[in-house]
């Protein structure tokens, strides 16, 4: 069987597990890790606190330093709302082109990299092959955050990592951080008739929102030297619930907020700004008529960017693999900040298009599963010995 046939092959038996993030990744993983195990791959597994799900970290050949992580996410987003042509837990093959849910982000990737996985383990390399597949990368990257805190304190240290995010093979150097919040806001109900006698939790949330938009304009003017688009931070509040009536005083309110940062600073000042209102001007304001009023934000997710560095082996390596010298900046964030922040090269080059993710009818190309294949194919000769 051709390595294009058993990726194929994978890929279908990928996609037929429903890996939607709150439903949980365990059959998924095991079949990694039983066929990893087959081979003779060392394998860590991981479970969140749920027990629901959990991060598979394999290695093939000895465990020392100097490895290579290929790295990818095994949850998927939700197929509820939208309209398929085609069942989307079903490997469909049209045109070229494989449908189904996850199949470009990032499953394919993930196929690719099982279906190589026998001929690294028949070679004798130079160095480890690591694979990291993680969960909960939809919601936050909390997979990648934990698996992370695990490399950090390992007696080895790869020394670069190739996230397998759809790029159409073109290599990544640079994404924005992301972080996400919901900020719950309780007050004290009552009749509006005696509004001082409340505390409204929607009129405190719209001071927050225009507090947030604030910093998020100061950041803005001040963005200069960047291959981003936009080049600036963005601040975006994306959903504020709150009250039950017009002429009830309402007692509770949210707002889910996100900040994607082209840089560390811009995070901290928005943050450090927006707290220090908080806590000087909005709570004591509230607390003055109920002790019991607050306003408390709840981390959903917190995602380091991706940082363009001027010496990167990761890079290097992934142009020497896909014979480029091009290297470009994204919006969109990745796990591949994580493995910076612990001091290991990443660059971002997987097969198929961004433009396809979270979709009805997904896809990837074959042509991308076939260059992506080319890739790790050139890094099988350059770690063999």
């Amino acid at each position: 069987m051709t390595t294009l046939a058993e990726t194929r092959r994978i890929l279908a038996d990928l996609v037929a597990f429903p890996t939607i993030s709150a439903d949980g990744n365990l059959e998924m993983v095991a079949y990694m890790s039983d066929l990893l195990s087959s081979l003779g791959a060392n394998i860590s597994l991981s479970l969140d606190k749920t027990g629901t799900k959990a991060n598979l970290f394999a290695t093939i050949g000895e465990e020392k330093d100097g490895g290579i992580i290929l790295s990818g996410h095994t949850d998927v987003v939700p197929v509820e709302g939208q309209e398929w042509s085609s069942d989307p837990f079903q490997l469909t093959e049209r045109d070229g082109r494989l449908f189904g849910r996850g199949t470009c982000d990032m499953k394919g990737f993930l196929a690719i990299c099982l279906a190589m996985a026998p001929r690294f383990a028949e070679a004798e390399l130079s160095r480890p092959l690591h694979l990291a597949l993680t969960y909960d990368e939809e919601v936050g990257c909390l997979g990648g955050r934990e698996l992370v805190r695990e490399l950090r304190s390992a007696p080895f240290k790869p020394a670069a990592a190739i996230v397998g995010e759809p790029s159409l093979m073109r290599t990544i150097e640079g994404h924005k951080g992301c972080f996400e919040y919901t900020t719950v806001f309780t007050g004290l109900e009552g009749h509006a008739s005696r509004p001082d006698l409340g505390v409204n939790a929607v009129q405190f949330a719209t001071r927050f929102v225009s507090r947030l938009l604030e910093l998020g304009e100061q950041v803005k003017a001040r963005a200069s030297g960047n291959r981003f688009v936009p080049n600036w931070t963005t601040v975006q509040v994306g959903r504020i619930q709150g009250g039950m009536a017009r002429n009830v005083v309402a007692g509770h309110c949210e707002v889910e907020w996100e900040v994607r940062t082209v840089c560390a600073e811009d995070g901290d000042f928005i943050k450090s700004g927006l707290n220090a209102f908080v806590e000087q001007e909005l709570k004591p304001a509230m607390k003055r008529l109920a002790p019991e009023a607050d306003i408390v934000t709840h981390v959903i997710g917190e995602v380091e960017g991706l940082q363009v560095v001027s010496n990167s082996a990761a890079r290097d390596l992934v142009f020497d693999l896909t014979a480029t010298d091009d290297a470009e900046v994204v919006a969109f964030g990745t796990e591949a900040g994580l493995f910076q922040s612990c001091g290991i090269s990443t660059v971002i080059c997987g097969p198929g298009s961004i433009a396809q993710a979270h979709k009805p009818d997904e896809y990837i190309e074959v042509d991308q599963i076939v260059a992506g294949i080319a890739m790790l194919e050139g890094l099988l000769q350059r770690m063999a010995r």
